[in-house]
């Protein structure tokens, strides 16, 4: 009788263990998701690198204002270096790094109705010119370009200042405007609506991303690892193909 009640306490502790094993096993084990805030130009690549996080793409200075505000953010990626670096003399993200670069480029759509052929075709046509915001990153390297140029009277085209990037690209690909400048990156997604005209190599501003982790994130060592996976072969490749330029190598 004594053997029999140990061996049926003994099947009742196997079977309570493999529960408890099963029930843990269960849980769900994966950290959160990071919240991402991100240049605009960045949507495509981001998302198809890495979709299970949440991410916020706008103006990189509309982002750098909201994390200023407070915003529940653990990783900021600007297409400029100057608004990481606001944030960082703050004290409100950690040390920013440079992951990647970009080109500027004018775009007109498809069909072309301004005949725009070269970036100074602005000043001879009558065209409808679209631009970002001179707060928004792609804004000001345009800006530069412009002055670069010899070519700032064209502003007085510009009918629209966009937001951010995206939004002067969907309005030229739509055939609202006859050109608009943006990153060579943006014009990819939509290269069956829209042709890219490209800017001599010696008025090419220098178009650098920094990307940072908010000291204040809920979930820093997660948010660290994410960053170095942007920089490591991986996120590297992704960028690549997506048209970004590589990080410059360094001096020896």
């Amino acid at each position: 009788m004594r053997g029999r009640l140990l061996a049926i306490a003994g099947l009742v502790a196997v079977v309570a263990s493999a529960w408890l094993t099963s029930g843990a096993t269960a849980r769900p084990s994966a950290t959160p998701p990071l919240t991402i805030y991100a240049a605009a130009s960045l949507t495509e690549v981001f998302k198809a690198l890495d979709g299970a996080q949440h991410f916020s793409f706008a103006g990189s200075n509309a982002l750098e204002t909201q994390i200023r505000n407070g915003a529940p953010v653990d990783v900021f990626a600007s297409a400029a270096p100057l608004n990481t670096q606001r944030l960082f003399k703050a004290g409100i993200v950690d040390k920013p790094v440079t992951f990647t670069a970009n080109r500027l480029a004018l775009i007109v759509p498809k069909s072309n109705p301004a005949g725009i052929r070269s970036i100074y075709d602005l000043r001879s046509k009558p065209v409808k010119l679209v631009v970002a915001a001179p707060a928004v990153p792609a804004g000001g390297y345009t800006l530069s370009v412009l002055r670069k140029m010899g070519l700032s009277s064209v502003l007085s085209k510009v009918v629209s200042r966009e937001s951010d990037v995206k939004a002067v690209t969907g309005k030229v690909a739509l055939g609202q405007a006859d050109a608009g400048f943006v990153y060579v990156t943006d014009a990819r997604p939509v290269s069956d609506q829209v042709s890219v005209i490209r800017i001599p190599a010696r008025a090419h501003p220098r178009v650098r991303y920094e990307i940072a982790v908010v000291a204040k994130s809920s979930n820093k060592t997660a948010a660290q690892a994410w960053v170095r996976m942007i920089l490591s072969a991986k996120g590297q490749t992704a960028l690549k193909h997506a048209g970004f330029l590589p990080l410059p190598k360094a001096s020896s």
